[in-house]
């Protein structure tokens, strides 16, 4: 599975949110083949290279577009838990499609 992990500048905060997606997909059986941090505008424009997008809840919007291509993007309160990535995965139809 692709995972882009995107927030406003792409450096700390999707950084922190980088480790915990990873640790909460693996714990989840996942398989990662990519993984990626990066900035809002660099994600919007490379969305569609991916399987799945997390970036803070604030961001969700600004990926419309990758929606209405079938990338499903997960938003994340708290960027620093596994936990929450989990709750937000098990959400989705990921393990369907993934697993």
């Amino acid at each position: 599975m692709r995972v882009l992990i995107s927030c406003a500048n792409g450096s700390g905060t999707s950084l922190m949110l980088k480790k915990s997606v990873e640790t909460g997909l693996k714990d989840l059986g996942f398989n990662l083949t990519k993984s990626h941090h990066c900035s809002i505008a660099e994600g919007k424009s490379s969305a569609s290279q991916y399987d799945v997008v997390f970036t803070p809840m604030n961001f969700v919007d600004m990926f419309t577009d990758a929606k209405a291509k079938g990338i499903t993007v997960i938003g994340i309160r708290n960027v620093m838990s596994p936990k929450e990535v989990k709750e937000r995965v098990e959400e989705t139809d990921l393990a369907q499609r993934f697993k």
